[in-house]
């Protein structure tokens, strides 16, 4: 069967290495956060001002002063620190992450991200730091579903919403098969509940096979 938002954190978390400076893009990569062991000393990272982020806060651990960046309630561990707005975005622009996760609208063949705007009349852009996480961090992976509600792909030949990032992205995880965006082409990795027959014959992006 398809991953479900919590399995498809768990499956994205397991693919950040030990060590890592990561941020996590507002709503559900934030839940890779509550799938990742303390002991391999993973930092997480938010833009509005913090680094030793840990899991959702739930019950009493619920403090309305300390959320990430999409206004939810989160824990800190220990050795956590806080700073301004101004040094969290002058981290992600250094290039100092390792690893950003971040939700799209859609990702093309080459790399392309495009996760602010569908450009959709009353829609309601929002940028946030997904532009300034796109060009500075390191790594680049999104996790999203593989299809709309209309049934339409989300991994595409070319973006036709507006563009967040070029050539950014180097790993799709969907509820339906992980991605790798290589300079030769799209490589599919894993599969869930799926066969890479079905993959092609419903997506227009060629796709080789390298399952590990």
């Amino acid at each position: 069967m398809p991953l479900n938002p919590d399995q498809l954190a768990a499956r994205v978390a397991r693919d950040i290495e030990p060590g890592s400076f990561v941020n996590l893009g507002i709503g559900q990569p934030t839940k890779v956060a509550d799938h990742l062991p303390a002991e391999i000393g993973v930092v997480l990272h938010t833009e509005n001002g913090m680094l030793g982020m840990g899991p959702a806060a739930v019950g009493d651990e619920v403090d309305p002063e300390l959320t990430n960046a999409g206004k939810v309630p989160v824990t800190e561990l220990p050795g956590a620190a806080y700073f301004h707005h101004a040094d969290s975005f002058a981290m992600m622009r250094g290039g100092h992450l390792d690893v950003c996760v971040l939700g799209a609208f859609q990702v093309s063949a080459s790399g392309d991200l495009a996760n602010w705007d569908t450009g959709a009349p009353g829609s309601i852009p929002a940028v946030g730091g997904a532009m300034d996480l796109a060009i500075g961090a390191k790594r680049v992976y999104v996790m999203m579903t593989l299809f709309a509600r209309n049934g339409s792909p989300k991994l595409v030949p070319a973006c036709t919403y507006p563009l967040t990032g070029v050539g950014c992205v180097s790993r799709v995880y969907t509820d339906h098969a992980v991605f790798e965006i290589a300079p030769d082409g799209v490589r599919v990795l894993e599969s869930f509940g799926t066969s890479v027959e079905e993959l092609r014959a419903r997506l227009e992006v060629p796709l080789a096979v390298d399952v590990r």
